[in-house]
């Protein structure tokens, strides 16, 4: 099925003048269609990058309100706690749940066991 589609937007793209917007996303499909199809592959990825855009979108909305940053090594913060939180959301793991459970071990626990509590 994936080759036939192939087939049509290349016979599509040959019709169509390089001006046209469609010609140009196909252009673009066509340019990147081993990254395409990379899902036919590899069950684990998904067929399109929305999952990985809407969290982006999360950082992007709410950049100016993350002035607590401050610096270099707060960005570095922040962005360790973004990781977290998508490791776990990855995991289907609560984010609130986890952090606050780690928030309340990590008192007693030990620094030589401190991947234990990766979520």
């Amino acid at each position: 099925m994936v080759i036939e589609l192939e087939a049509w937007l290349r016979e599509q793209r040959a019709r169509l003048s390089r001006n046209n917007d469609t010609a140009k996303a196909i252009k673009y499909c066509l340019g990147r269609w081993d990254a395409f199809t990379r899902f036919l592959d590899d069950g684990r990825l998904y067929m399109s990058n929305n999952a990985a855009e809407r969290e982006l979108r999360a950082v992007a909305v709410g950049r100016k309100n993350w002035t607590f940053a401050g610096s270099d090594e707060g960005g570095r913060r922040a962005a360790a706690i973004y990781t977290l939180i998508a490791t776990a959301k990855l995991n289907n793991i609560d984010p609130q749940a986890w952090l606050a459970d780690v928030l309340a071990r990590l008192p007693d626990h030990s620094a030589k066991r401190i991947s234990e509590l990766l979520p």
